[in-house]
């Protein structure tokens, strides 16, 4: 007798595969309910969660309001992927792959839909011309660390946080084959900032601004409560740079967007202008 799955021949969903978020998952894309999006009064109508993918654009969007960017003002509006927004007939028309972040950028003659958190950064950075260097060599190290960030997550969060925090069961094989595969990430991360202050170099940069919500929020103990089973003391460069940047303003008020768990202080679930995040802020203890 054996404990061994045997797969089928032809794969069926029969049932809900359990866990966090096994109740919205099927293998057919597309839309499930019809309904409206919301809109604002900004060109830049956001529709997300602070998820790591969603806090990477939701930084973005704030480092260039503090960096002087007017054009960059911004509603951000919730999509609750627990209770399946994220599948209404409006979000599908933006995201057709139906997951958050997902932009509109309405500033021009017609309406640009923007998705994929990577490519909404990129879109963002090179619309406004900031923390993207024009220099080509200077260039290209951000985006090599753009692309393994938008390759590399998917192992952290689908597989290890998913297997280590949300599986309705926990199993020795993939627990450990994708703890192996983050202690390698981290250990990546952490050679490339023994040489570097920032990822692409001696510049806060898009590369910066992707990676953070994961693996930053990862070392400083803000996600799959996983840092001691990590063992992420050891990466002391990678814990230096997300301490660096968990310091920024910017990083500190794009957090908040779009949340609806933790301290009072860090909940705003929808965004209309800065003095929304100054409000919940300003709860913040001393």
């Amino acid at each position: 007798m054996t404990n061994e799955y045997v797969p089928p021949k032809v794969w069926q969903m029969e049932s809900e595969n359990g866990g966090t978020w096994g109740s919205i998952n099927r293998p057919e894309a597309g839309a499930r309910h019809d309904q409206k999006l919301p809109a604002g009064d900004h060109p830049l109508q956001l529709y997300s969660l602070a998820t790591p993918n969603g806090q990477k654009v939701t930084i973005m969007l704030e480092e260039l309001l503090a960096a002087g960017v007017k054009a960059a003002e911004y509603d951000a509006h919730l999509i609750n992927i627990g209770d399946g927004d994220q599948f209404s007939t409006g979000f599908v028309a933006v995201n057709p792959n139906s997951k958050i972040p997902a932009l509109v950028d309405c500033s021009g003659n017609e309406a640009i839909n923007v998705f994929e958190s990577g490519a909404i950064v990129l879109y963002l950075a090179e619309k406004f011309g900031h923390f993207l260097p024009e220099d080509a060599a200077a260039r290209a190290r951000v985006m090599n660390w753009l692309f393994w960030l938008q390759g590399a997550a998917p192992y952290l969060g689908g597989g290890f946080g998913h297997f280590y925090a949300y599986a309705p069961e926990k199993f020795e094989y993939p627990i450990n084959r994708f703890t192996m595969e983050a202690k390698r990430q981290l250990d990546l991360l952490d050679k490339q900032l023994s040489k570097n202050t920032y990822l692409g170099g001696e510049t806060y940069s898009i590369a910066d601004i992707v990676t953070w919500p994961w693996y930053g929020n990862l070392v400083l103990g803000k996600i799959y409560d996983a840092a001691e089973f990590l063992d992420v003391e050891q990466y002391a460069n990678v814990l230096r740079w997300a301490r660096m940047i968990e310091m920024r303003p910017a990083v500190q008020r794009g957090r908040i967007v779009n949340r609806t768990w933790g301290e009072e202080w860090e909940q705003l679930p929808s965004r209309h202008s800065a003095a929304d995040i100054d409000e919940v802020l300003s709860k913040k203890p001393d």
